[in-house]
């Protein structure tokens, strides 16, 4: 994942350090077993591993120093999402990064240590990445609703996002209420309600930080990818029909080689829009093209894996099928292949 995002060899020896220190926390060779343990319960996650997470300094990454944060780039965000992703961890990663980067300066030290769990509510739309309406403030209470919150049932707060303010409320604050529904990798995502809440005012969210979450998306489908392509070529090198590993078989070498080519056109893009954001150009367009290349590759990508693998892939207990179900819910998170496709067209303005 290293070399997909460095721009320079000394940021390149960063990103491989960062990226080897992951693998104490998100191995992409790991036993998926503890993963699995984690399906559709509730909260859902790892404690003990976000505390690792937050241990290794990954939280508020993109922060300056002087709130807390390491004041890194993109490059280095869209490494660990990777890793995360490949690792098919169901800590909210992205999640709570974008909640820190709203905000900033603001971010609780809590949230930082990894004590206090902040998650983003902001939709209310199937797809796209506009900030919903709907909120009324009084007295310092709010009210409304956000749908589609990841991982809601782990939150200890939630940063409720508006066009005009943020606000910061306790999970367990009167008022507050989650309707929750399984998503198919086995996590979730619930409908936030709010009667009345209290609630801290912030200020207005930056844009910016959507973009980043919407890159760093990209990566995790990316590092899904990766893993389920690995996963396959071991298959093939090592499933024997015949008398012969079917990897010899000309017609499933060129599904491979399809499955590869798609890898390395998503690499090449993400590579771009890294760079474009770093750099602090207007990245919308190249965004959107990152991440509908991401999401229709992923798909692809991780429904050939299962189907080189034969009838077993298609069952719950074969590990390549856990990848499929990962992209299925990655890929319209943070708007669809559909809606980037739509949003790049509309654009004028910006790297394209």
């Amino acid at each position: 994942m290293d070399a997909v995002i460095a721009t320079g060899e000394d940021r390149l020896e960063g990103l491989r350090l960062l990226v080897e220190s992951a693998a104490g926390v998100a191995a992409r060779d790991g036993d998926l077993k503890a993963v699995r343990e984690l399906r559709f319960g509730r909260p859902g996650l790892d404690r003990g591993r976000w505390s690792e997470i937050a241990a290794m300094g990954w939280l508020g990454l993109r922060l300056p120093e002087a709130a807390g944060g390491a004041g890194l780039g993109m490059a280095e965000y869209a490494a660990l999402a990777g890793e995360v992703s490949a690792a098919l961890l169901p800590e909210p990663f992205i999640e709570a990064q974008l909640a820190l980067d709203l905000m900033g300066k603001d971010a609780p030290a809590e949230a930082l240590r990894g004590d206090r769990l902040v998650l983003p509510a902001w939709l209310d739309a199937t797809d796209g990445l506009t900030i919903a309406g709907g909120i009324t403030e009084a007295g310092g209470r709010i009210s409304g609703r956000r749908r589609f919150v990841p991982m809601a049932a782990a939150a200890d707060a939630f940063l409720v996002v508006a066009t005009e303010a943020c606000w910061l409320i306790d999970a367990k604050a009167a008022g507050v209420t989650l309707e929750i529904e399984n998503t198919l990798d086995g996590g979730h995502t619930a409908t936030l309600n709010l009667d009345g809440v209290v609630a801290e005012r912030l200020s207005a969210p930056d844009p910016k930080a959507f973009e980043a979450a919407t890159l760093a998306t990209a990566s995790a489908l990316l590092g899904v990818m990766e893993r389920a392509f690995a996963i396959t070529l071991d298959y093939l090198k090592t499933r024997v029909q015949f008398g012969q590993p079917i990897g010899h078989f000309q017609a499933l070498q060129h599904k491979a080689v399809d499955m590869e080519i798609e890898i390395g056109l998503t690499r090449a893009a993400l590579r771009d829009a890294v760079e474009a954001f770093d750099a602090g150009d207007d990245c919308r367009r190249v965004t959107s093209r990152t991440k509908a290349r991401a999401a229709d590759a992923a798909m692809l990508v991780t429904r050939q894996a299962v189907q080189l693998h034969g009838a077993i892939g298609y069952t719950d207990e074969a590990d390549i099928g856990l990848f499929l179900r990962r992209a299925m819910v990655l890929a319209p998170r943070y708007g669809s292949a559909g809606f980037h496709r739509q949003r790049y067209g509309s654009l004028t303005e910006g790297r394209p």
